[in-house]
C-alpha cells in the first residue's frame, strides 16, 4: 500500500525525515518496503529562476528568433536567443539556466551554452509545457510584474518534493489502509521513543456539514443485516461533474490513483484518507428512487462496471434499486451505476459489510478491488457518517451543489467497543521483560485505547473501532510491544534448548541426498501449487471424484480441490517451458497429495477423514543432449527414466532382489510398469498416454514416475557404510542367446538366473533384443550377459561350463526358452 509523506503530514505535521518516519514505522510492524521520492513536476524545475528582459532585437540571420538579454539576479545579464513571438522587453519570465534538465515526454534535454545561427544562448525561456506545468505553447510564460527576479521557480510556483512509502500490510492492520491509520501509527511510535513536543492527530472537520433541502429524499432498506450490519447514505444535488482541482489530482497521482473526476477523486480520496469505501451513485439512474440491500437468486445476471456479464453466486451482497441490482456490494459497481460527465445528482454510500461475505464474492468473481481490501479484513463500522459527511462537503466545495436530504443511517447492532483486561505481570511474562507501567498507560492512550479502570495489577481498556482484529488479552500485549519497541527487549543471558534426536531413517537427510543426486544428474527441482481443477475427474475417469478434497472457499473454479498426484502439475510444467521453445526438460519434485476418506464419517477427525502423503515424480521428455560438431541429440525414452529411478532406490539402499518391475496397464500410460518392494507397491513409471498428451497440448513423448516418499522410507533398510576388497580372482563373462515368449521380460529372467545360481553370479545385463522376420510371431530375441565369480579360487571352465548349463536348463524349463547357437 502506498502512502504520501506530505498528505500524511497533513494530520500530523512533523518534521522528520522520509528515511526517520520510515524506520520508525518498519518498527512498530508496518515494514516500509519502499520509499521513493515523487516530483509532481518532473526534475522539479531545478535551475530554472525568474528573470526580466531587459532588451530583446531581432537575431540578424532568423526571421522569427530574436536576441534577449535577461537579468536573472546573477552579476552580469544572460544572452539568450528566443523564438516565441511574444517575448518583449519588460517582461518577467522563467529562464531555464545552464545545465537544467528539462523533460519533453521521456525524452531529457539538458540546456547548455551553444550559438544558434551563430549568436551565443546561455539559456532558454521558456513556456508552459516546456515545463511541463501547463499544456500552452503559444508562447513564453509571462509572470506578473511583481515577480521576484532571481527567485527559484520552484518557490514560486510552491513545488515540493514528496516521498511515498510503499507499506508491506500484514492482513489483520485494516486500521492502517488509511494516511490518517499510518500517521496514527507513527505518533505513537514517536511518543513511545521519546520524541519531545509530538503534535496531535488532527481530523479533517466535519462541523459545517447541514443538510439544505429535502428535494432528493431516496430512502435506504437493508434486507440483510448480518451481511451489511451498518448502511449510511446522503444525496446531493446540482453537481457539476468536471476535472479535479490541481492539489486533488496531485494527491491521488503520488500514490498511483489515475484522477477520473471531481465525485470519483473526492470518493477515492476519502478512501485513502479515512480508509472508508465510498461509491457515488448518479442518482437519476436508481429506479424507483429507493436503495435495497439484499441478495439476488443465484446465476442473476448482473453487468459490472467493466462492460463484463457476469452471474451472481447467490451469496453476493448487493445494493439494488426498485428492480435491478445496481452494484455488488463493496466489491464492484455495476455499469450504469458509476458517475458520468452528465450527473447533476449524486447518491452517496458508506458502509460496513461482512468480511466474510465480500471476500467470497472478489473470489468467485475473481474480482480485487481496494474498497474489497479494505471489507475483506473488516472496516471501522464507527466511521461510515464520518467519511460520508466529509466527502459531502468536499463534494460541495469542488463540485458545488446541495445536500438534498437527510443523513439514512441503518445499524442491525449498537456499535460496541470490545472490552480487555491486561494483567501486567502476564504480559511481562509472555514478552521477557518488565515494561514500566507508566510506560504501557502512555502506549495504549497513543493508540487511541480507552482507559475504563485500572489497578496496581490489571489495566482494564475499550479497544478502538478500527482494530476489529484486537479482541484478546494477548492482542492489546502484542499492540504494546510492537509500539513499545521490539529492539528494547533486551536478549537474556540464559539460553534454554531442548535437545532432539531425528527418527530412522533420517527422511529429511535422504531427501536432500536424493536431491543433490538428480541435481546432478541434470535435473532441475520444480515447486507447484497443490491446488487443481475438479474438472480433471471429468476428463480422466480414473481420478475417482469421490477423494477429492474439495475446498470450501476456493480461490477460483480452477484451483477447487487438492490435488490427488502429482501427474497434471508436472505435466502443466511441461506445457508452459514447451510453449516457450524449451524441448529438452528433466525434472523432478517433492510434493505432497491429498485425498479422502470416502468410508470415514464426517463426525470422524479430520485426521481420519483425509489422507495427506508426500511423493517424488520424475518427467523426463525430448532430447538428453544438443546437437554438437561430435554427436547428435539422444532421445530420452522409457529406459531413460527407468535407469535413474533404479538409481534412486539402489541410493536408498536397496538391492535388485529387492525391486521387483510388474508391468500391468495403467490408465495414465500407454505402456507402464508398477515398482514393488516387499510385496508393497511404492511407484509407477511409464510413457504418459495419448489422451494426457492431447489435453495438455503436447506433441512429444512424455516419460513419467511417481515414488511413494512414504512407503520408501517405511521399507527403507539403509545402514552403516561397508567395504569390499576388490576380489582376488578374476570375473568371467559369458553370453547367451536365447529366443523367448514375448510377453516374458527381462526383470524375471534375470529373477531366474539368480534363483539358479546365487552363489557365483554377480550381475546379468541385457545387451540385445531382435524382434523380426526370423523370428516366430510372438517371440522376440534376447541375449543376455552373466558375470560370474568365485571369490575363494579361480574358476575353471569345467564349473563355469555346469553354471551355463544349469542357467540353460533353468530357462528352458521354467520360461520355454529356446537357446540360439
Amino acid at each position: 500500500m502506498k502512502i504520501s509523506y506530505n498528505w500524511l503530514k497533513r494530520y500530523l505535521p512533523v518534521t522528520l525525515s522520509a528515511d526517520e518516519a520510515a524506520a520508525l514505522l518498519t518498527g512498530t510492524g508496518l515494514e516500509v518496503e519502499g520509499l521513493e521520492k515523487v516530483e509532481s513536476i518532473r526534475g522539479g524545475l531545478h535551475g530554472v529562476v525568474i528573470g526580466k528582459v531587459l532588451t530583446c532585437v531581432e537575431h540578424p540571420n532568423s526571421d522569427h528568433l530574436h536576441i534577449t538579454t535577461v537579468d536573472v539576479g546573477s552579476a552580469d545579464p544572460l544572452h539568450v536567443v528566443c523564438g516565441a513571438s511574444n517575448v518583449a522587453a519588460g517582461q518577467k519570465v522563467l529562464v531555464a539556466t545552464i545545465g537544467t534538465t528539462l523533460y519533453f515526454g521521456d525524452d531529457a534535454v539538458q540546456i547548455k551554452k551553444s550559438k544558434i545561427r551563430g549568436e551565443l544562448s546561455e539559456g532558454m525561456i521558456c513556456a508552459e509545457d516546456e515545463l511541463g506545468i501547463g499544456t500552452s505553447h503559444a508562447g513564453i510564460m509571462v509572470l506578473p510584474e511583481e515577480a521576484q527576479i532571481g527567485m527559484t521557480a520552484r518557490e514560486y510556483l510552491s513545488i515540493t518534493d514528496d516521498y511515498v512509502f510503499e507499506i508491506g500490510l500484514t492482513p489483520n492492520r485494516t486500521d492502517a489502509t488509511s494516511h490518517i491509520g499510518v500517521a496514527r501509527e507513527l505518533r505513537a511510535a514517536m511518543i513511545s521513543a521519546g520524541y519531545h513536543h509530538v503534535p496531535d492527530l488532527s481530523y479533517p472537520g466535519i462541523e459545517e456539514f447541514n443538510v439544505d433541502n429535502l428535494s432528493l429524499d431516496i430512502p435506504v432498506i437493508v434486507e440483510d443485516k448480518e451481511a451489511c450490519p451498518r448502511y449510511s447514505g446522503v444525496s446531493i444535488s446540482g453537481v457539476t461533474v468536471s476535472d479535479s482541482p490541481e492539489w486533488l489530482r496531485i494527491s491521488l497521482q503520488a500514490i498511483g490513483i489515475r484522477p477520473i473526476n471531481n465525485i470519483v477523486d473526492i470518493t477515492n480520496f476519502v478512501l485513502m484518507e479515512t480508509g472508508q469505501p465510498l461509491h457515488a451513485f448518479d442518482a437519476q439512474q436508481i429506479i424507483g428512487h429507493k436503495v435495497v440491500v439484499k441478495k439476488l437468486e443465484k446465476d442473476s445476471v448482473f453487468v459490472t462496471l467493466d462492460g463484463v456479464e457476469r452471474k451472481l453466486s447467490g451469496q453476493d451482497l448487493m445494493i439494488c434499486n426498485e428492480k435491478d441490482g445496481m452494484c455488488i456490494a463493496g466489491v464492484f459497481g455495476g455499469e450504469k451505476s458509476g458517475v458520468s460527465s452528465s450527473t447533476t445528482t449524486v447518491f452517496l454510500e458508506s458502509a460496513c459489510f461482512d468480511p466474510a461475505t465480500i471476500r467470497k464474492t472478489g473470489k468467485f468473481h475473481g474480482l480485487h478491488t481496494d474498497a474489497s481490501f479494505r471489507y475483506e479484513r473488516g472496516s471501522d463500522p464507527a466511521i461510515t457518517v464520518y467519511a460520508l459527511k466529509r466527502a459531502a462537503l468536499l463534494i460541495k466545495e469542488i463540485a458545488g451543489g446541495s445536500v438534498s436530504s437527510n443523513v439514512y443511517d441503518i445499524q442491525s447492532k449498537p456499535i460496541q467497543k470490545a472490552e480487555v483486561e491486561v494483567d501486567y505481570n502476564r504480559m511481562n511474562t509472555f514478552i521477557g521483560q518488565p515494561i514500566p507501567t507508566s510506560k504501557v498507560l502512555e502506549v495504549l492512550s497513543a493508540m487511541e485505547y480507552e482507559i475504563i479502570s485500572r489497578t496496581d495489577e490489571k489495566v482494564k481498556v475499550a479497544v478502538p473501532t478500527n482494530r476489529v482484529d484486537v479482541t484478546r488479552e494477548v492482542d492489546v500485549i502484542e499492540d504494546i510491544l510492537r509500539v513499545y519497541g521490539y529492539n528494547n527487549i533486551e536478549i537474556g543471558s540464559r539460553y534454554t534448548a531442548s535437545h532432539s534426536s531425528a527418527p530412522k531413517p533420517d527422511s529429511e537427510r535422504l531427501r536432500n541426498m536424493i536431491s543433490e543426486m538428480l541435481t546432478g544428474a541434470g535435473f532441475s527441482e520444480i515447486m507447484t501449487l497443490s491446488l487443481t481443477t475438479s474438472q480433471l475427474c471429468d476428463e480422466f475417469v480414473w481420478v475417482d471424484q469421490q477423494l477429492n478434497v474439495t475446498l470450501v472457499n476456493p480461490l477460483s473454479r480452477e484451483l477447487n480441490v487438492m490435488r490427488q498426484n502429482l501427474l497434471f502439475s508436472s505435466l502443466d510444467t511441461v506445457r508452459m517451458n514447451v510453449n516457450r521453445k524449451r524441448s529438452d526438460m528433466m525434472v523432478y519434485e517433492f510434493g505432497r497429495v491429498y485425498r479422502r476418506n470416502p468410508s470415514v464419517s464426517e463426525e470422524a477427525p479430520v485426521t481420519k477423514r483425509f489422507t495427506e502423503e508426500l511423493k517424488l515424480s520424475l518427467l523426463v521428455t525430448g532430447n538428453l543432449n544438443a546437437n554438437t560438431w561430435h554427436g547428435k541429440a539422444a532421445p530420452s525414452d522409457f529406459f531413460t527414466l527407468r535407469k535413474y529411478v533404479q538409481d534412486i532406490l539402489t541410493r536408498l539402499g536397496y538391492s535388485s532382489d529387492d525391486v521387483t518391475l510388474k508391468q500391468e496397464a495403467l490408465p495414465m500410460f500407454s505402456q507402464g510398469v508398477k515398482i514393488v518392494i516387499k510385496n508393497q507397491e511404492v511407484g509407477i513409471v511409464g510413457i504418459v498416454s495419448n489422451k494426457l498428451q492431447k489435453y495438455f497440448d503436447l506433441k512429444q513423448p512424455v516419460f513419467y514416475a511417481e515414488l511413494s516418499w512414504e512407503k520408501l522410507m517405511k521399507a527403507h533398510k539403509m545402514g552403516m557404510v561397508t567395504f569390499e576388497p576388490l576380489a582376488k580372482y578374476p570375473e568371467v563373462k559369458r553370453d547367451l542367446a536365447m529366443v523367448i515368449p514375448h510377453d516374458i521380460t527381462f526383470a524375471t529372467l534375470k529373477q531366474v538366473a539368480y534363483q539358479t545360481e546365487p552363489k557365483l553370479l554377480k550381475s546379468v545385463d541385457l545387451f540385445d533384443v531382435y524382434e523380426g522376420d526370423s523370428i516366430e510371431a510372438g517371440q522376440k530375441s534376447y541375449a543376455l550377459s552373466f558375470i560370474l565369480l568365485d571369490t575363494t579360487k579361480t574358476l575353471t571352465d569345467t564349473a563355469i561350463d555346469k553354471t551355463m548349463q544349469r542357467l540353460i536348463k533353468a530357462y528352458e524349463d521354467k520360461v520355454g526358452a529356446i537357446i540360439r547357437k
